[in-house]
């Protein structure tokens, strides 16, 4: 028999091929290898390969005698690794000189995304210009400059021919407000060559998330509680005020009224913590900057606004003084910062703001929020009337808000906002299709063809690893060419991904590119989850047998004693619970049940957990709960969520539609002081 609590307690390399000019270079994958036997020895093999690669000079790299290059961290994506690559001349930054190698886990090359479309040849390194002369240029490009980050000579190869110029950036205000600006200027004619936006005006809708209580994770140290998340580097919320983080005596936030910054606040956490779990859950990407880490949230703007701007998320407030940290707010945000740790930096060509709205959809979508909160929609600004006009952004009707919904040459140089409208649209047709079955609206195309969605969990996952091949040079008709490379890369065994991609940049009128990649094999679109019509057994109801627990130890394989009446720890419903470790010494208890979901079915796994523990530290987890759906993890839990009472933990799992897949709970406990981890009323509901 287990311990209660308190006596716990006290008891203690691909060969280098000639390619066609262009920048974007197909690459004929070389037959595959051995898989590599984990993902780090995959991204070392990568690194490797790619080095090997960039050693011999490729032609499709425009590499001179004077380039050398700079390989940056390998980023992983469902078994493509991304190489990224910067460029120097002479020991000079290269701008517009980066480039991607995407290679499969044994290091064969499968594509090379290549910014610079010719080589800078013999270039003079002396400027003409001072640098002083090039920093007053650039502090003319605002209306107020608060101050001068610094002035670097650069080569610049985005123009019509490589150039030397000097590259400043200043803090300041632009005529849209905040402004952090980097600007390339000739370092012999003193023109302005480009003009670089870091602060990304997002927006965007802000309502309350619900149902309450919202779950957040705080930092507990001694007797005060901080709203900073004790396990994400970074991630905490602050009054943008002071910059000082939220903080009090328990651990309650908030008081429900929109005009509070603490509320606002609670809102704005739940919404990067929410987001968090989707990046993980959904593309297995390690935090907002691919290394575990975000930026601090600050509530507190005086302005109908949201941004991001390098170091941190500023949140503004809509007309009736509500603070707008709803999920598509804060996700959008946030995917400014993607983008922005994603290769190629932020986005351009009109493309940045809708590469961050799908953040924010995906992030809607994953949270599953019910009608009267921040449901799941394609709308931004459809809650809270952040300027007394309604919804900001409408991605299935672009038009509707007086965006455009078709690609023209006019929509890159318009207003960035404005010129999200094709994007949008190209992302809700590759979700839903133009004529969805999920009660979502129809959209129109541009072409007046025919789309069939694949899903938001497939459009969101095409969209990130398009944005792992990014460069410097990007724009519309680039990531056509790389979203259908990426749609390869994830999908290789069938066309209906690619064709997919394909149809709905037909649907929008973005023109095909003579870099993109052709796919054989066959595979037509078909209908997923999201737009098919629903199996003959129907998508509803609860498919765990006995999920609470109170027919005793029958459907579930567990552990001695874990399925129990043992008055220690209570139920969250009934007499039964799964009650998993607090012995208070080495111990591994388990839990699990294989569930069959069926193919067409959206599936969401919930249980309430509470989870008990004499541990006193607040930095270390000693003892873990991990929860997985077949073989993938969805959490992780510890000693260091402990708390009074249960939580309820949810997660989508629909990717394993039409699968028979074992949801497994497993808790290990180390030597001293007992973790007690207990689950209870647990479901895998399909809708």
């Amino acid at each position: 028999m287990k311990l209660s609590p308190r006596l716990a307690a006290l008891t203690g390399a691909a060969a280098a091929g000639v390619l066609a000019a262009g920048t974007a270079a197909a690459v004929q994958a070389a037959p595959p290898g051995p898989a590599a036997p984990n993902p780090a020895q995959a991204r070392a093999t990568a690194a490797d390969s790619a080095r090997a690669l960039v050693a011999n000079r490729p032609a499709y790299l425009q590499a001179g005698s004077d380039d050398a290059f700079v390989q940056k961290p390998v980023i992983s994506s469902e078994g493509t690794q991304y190489v990224p690559y910067e460029r120097t001349y002479r020991g000079l930054p290269v701008v517009g000189g980066d480039f991607v190698l995407a290679t499969d886990a044994a290091g064969n090359l499968k594509y090379a995304s290549v910014a610079q479309q010719r080589p800078i040849g013999a270039l003079a390194t002396t400027p003409k210009l001072t640098s002083a002369a090039a920093a007053k240029t650039a502090r003319a490009q605002l209306k107020t400059v608060s101050a001068v980050e610094g002035t670097t000579l650069v080569v610049y190869t985005l123009g019509a021919s490589p150039t030397l110029a000097w590259e400043t950036t200043v803090r300041g205000t632009g005529a849209d407000g905040a402004s952090r600006l980097t600007v390339d200027v000739d370092a012999r004619t003193g023109a302005v060559l480009r003009k670089q936006e870091h602060i990304v005006n997002g927006t965007g809708t802000g309502t309350w998330n619900g149902p309450s209580p919202l779950t957040l994770n705080t930092t507990q140290s001694g007797s005060t509680y901080t709203m900073k998340d004790p396990t994400v580097t970074n991630l905490s919320c602050q009054d943008a005020a002071n910059n000082t983080t939220f903080s009090g005596t328990d651990d309650a936030w908030g008081n429900g009224t929109g005009t509070n910054k603490e509320t606002g606040c609670v809102d704005a956490l739940f919404s990067a913590q929410t987001e968090h779990k989707m990046l993980n859950q959904w593309l297995g990407r390690n935090g907002a900057d691919g290394n575990g880490g975000y930026w601090p949230i600050r509530v507190g703007l005086n302005d109908q606004n949201a941004y991001y701007d390098g170091s941190q998320v500023q949140i503004g407030k809509n007309t009736a003084g509500q603070w707008i940290g709803s999920l598509d707010v804060v996700a959008h945000e946030i995917g400014h910062g993607i983008d922005d740790h994603t290769p190629g930096g932020i986005s351009g060509g009109g493309t940045q703001e809708f590469v961050a709205d799908t953040f924010g959809a995906a992030t809607e979508w994953f949270a599953n929020e019910p009608s009267s909160y921040d449901a799941p929609d394609f709308l931004v600004g459809e809650k809270i009337n952040l300027v007394g006009s309604g919804p900001i952004r409408n991605m299935y009707n672009p038009g509707a808000l007086g965006d455009p919904n078709c690609y023209s040459s006019s929509v890159p140089g318009g207003e960035v906002h404005a010129s999200a409208g094709p994007g949008n649209h190209w992302f809700y047709l590759l979700a839903n299709g133009n004529s969805p079955t999920n009660g979502q609206p129809s959209s129109s195309t541009c072409n007046g063809g025919s789309v069939t969605g694949l899903g938001i969990q497939k459009a969101i996952k095409i969209m990130y690893n398009a944005m792992l091949l990014k460069t410097s040079s990007s724009s519309y008709l680039k990531y056509r060419t790389w979203t259908l490379q990426a749609a390869k890369n994830l999908y290789p065994s069938g066309c209906t991904e690619f064709n997919t991609v394909k149809a709905a940049w037909d649907a929008v009128s973005v023109p095909a590119q003579s870099g993109d990649p052709t796919c054989s094999g066959g595979g037509t679109p078909t209908p997923t989850p999201t737009t098919s019509t629903p199996p003959s057994g129907g998508c509803s109801g609860n498919k765990l047998a006995n999920p609470g627990f109170e027919s005793g130890n029958v459907n579930w394989t567990a552990s001695s004693g874990v399925i129990t009446t043992d008055s220690g720890q209570a139920a969250h419903g009934g007499s039964y619970k799964a009650w998993l470790d607090g012995y208070g010494s080495s111990h591994t208890d388990t839990l699990s049940q294989s569930v069959s979901i069926p193919a067409g079915c959206r599936a969401t796994l919930s249980f309430w957990l509470h989870v008990d523990s004499a541990e006193s530290t607040t930095s270390t987890a000693y003892d873990k709960l991990t929860v997985k759906a077949g073989s993938t993890t969805l959490a992780t839990y510890s000693n260091l969520n402990k708390a009074t009472g249960y939580v309820q933990r949810s997660f989508d799992i629909s990717s394993l539609a039409g699968t028979t897949a074992t949801i497994s709970f497993s808790g290990v406990e180390d030597a001293s002081l007992q973790t007690s981890f207990v689950v209870d009323d647990t479901a895998v509901n399909l809708s």
